[in-house]
Parts: structure tokens; C-alpha cells; sequence
């Protein structure tokens, strides 16, 4: 008996045709490649691109009816049939960003909102994104140019 199920076949993309994907330069894909930003794969001396690793490399920015219509959908199975609810624990649960403009614990809080996805169980979990953006502290030019900061190990 044959197997009937649909094997896709891995379409392979060279410099010229990923770039042509794309719609980029060469040179770009070249420095998207220095930068680590495009995933690639070399046989020889031949470079190569799966699809999947080109879509992957363009960002999506949503504009703002567009993150509604995103908090509709469930991210997973793409199912349009939310139920909103809460997330519970042993008290109510809030995100807390690092820094944030007041010393008071409570009034960082940032609400969050729950939905659930009636066909595949999945759970989207939306915070209050104006109450946040209140709260953030804009980064100094100093902390903007400095490396993160690493931390010590101890030798043993």
C-alpha cells in the first residue's frame, strides 16, 4: 500500500534567489548574515536559505486595530472564538515590570486580562499596555550604550 501523505519537498535558495525573495540587495543578505539575523547553511562553498529561515527573518509592526484583531485570534490554531476570563492563583496576578517610576509595589501593577481558546485550549494573556508605558523609566544615553551587565562566576 503507498503512502498517500503529502511529503513536502525543502526548496533550497541561493544568494541571487533569496535576495530576489526578499526583494533586498545582496549585500544586505551578506550583512544580515555577519549579523546573525538570517539563519543560513553552507554546502562547500556554497551558501544556502530555506524558506521557512527567509520568512522568518521580516518583523512584522502591527498597528494598533491590528493588535486588537491579534487579541481575537488565538495565536496557536488561529480559532476566532475566545472566552475571556482570569488567571488565578493564590491572590490576583499582575506583571511587574523591573523599573518602573513609583517606589509603592502596588501601584506598578499592571492588570492583566486572560482568554481561551475553545478549540485547542491555548491561552492568551494580555496585559494593560497604557498603564505599563506610564510606568517605564526611558533609559539614560548612558545605560542605552552600555553593555548589559555580566555576571561574576566563581572559580572553583
Amino acid at each position: 500500500m503507498e503512502n498517500t501523505e503529502n511529503t513536502k519537498k525543502i526548496r533550497w535558495y541561493s544568494i541571487r534567489e533569496a535576495a530576489e525573495y526578499l526583494d533586498v540587495g545582496e549585500p544586505t543578505l551578506y550583512r544580515w548574515m555577519r549579523d546573525g539575523k538570517l539563519t543560513f547553511r553552507k554546502v562547500g562553498d556554497s551558501t544556502r536559505f530555506w524558506q521557512e529561515d527567509l520568512d522568518s527573518v521580516m518583523q512584522v509592526t502591527y498597528s494598533t486595530n491590528d493588535l486588537d484583531k491579534a487579541r481575537a485570534v488565538c495565536p496557536v490554531c488561529r480559532h476566532d472564538e475566545l472566552v475571556e476570563g482570569n488567571a488565578q492563583g493564590t491572590g490576583l496576578v499582575y506583571f511587574v515590570p523591573k523599573k518602573t517610576k513609583f517606589w509603592t509595589l502596588k501601584s506598578s501593577f499592571v492588570g492583566t486580562s486572560v482568554r481561551m481558546c475553545t478549540r485547542c485550549g491555548a491561552i492568551s494573556w494580555f496585559g494593560d499596555t497604557a498603564k505599563l508605558a506610564k510606568l517605564r523609566v526611558a533609559p539614560s544615553a548612558k545605560e542605552a550604550n552600555e553593555p548589559p551587565p555580566t555576571e561574576d562566576v566563581a572559580q572553583t
